[in-house]
């Protein structure tokens, strides 16, 4: 996620710096430096961000091993069916989708940002 990116869903979740920094529990200093671009946001700090967002997403999507027509094989392997978590997919490690295999979250976002699933690019038109 770039600086852009964050000052963009930050706003789009209606928050101050202050408000952001609060929910976030980090300091304002922090969100300052991610929006300019003086530090990279972590990818825990992502994760939340994208969460905090995808909350708030209307309408129920298919969940994901419907989506992405997983076998029963998959599923059995997979901690989204494990858990129920169909439409959080994107925020679990150690998920199977498109065999993946192990990627870093900055790789598996990439991925995950084009799948319909997370639907990242209607959470931030709304």
């Amino acid at each position: 996620m770039d600086s852009k990116e964050f000052a963009i869903i930050r706003k789009h979740l209606a928050k101050t710096q202050k408000e952001m920094a609060g929910v976030l529990g980090i300091s304002v200093k922090a969100i300052h430096s991610y929006e300019q671009g003086w530090r990279p946001v972590p990818p825990h700090v992502e994760k939340q961000l994208l969460f905090f967002l995808a909350r708030r997403k209307t309408g129920k999507s298919a969940p994901c091993w419907t989506v992405m027509g997983c076998a029963p094989h998959r599923k059995s392997r997979c901690p989204v069916w494990e858990f129920k978590a169909g439409d959080m997919c994107w925020f679990l490690s150690g998920t199977p989708c498109d065999n993946m295999g192990t990627l870093s979250w900055q790789e598996k976002m990439k991925r995950c940002r084009l799948c319909a699933v997370l639907d990242y690019e209607r959470l931030l038109s709304r």
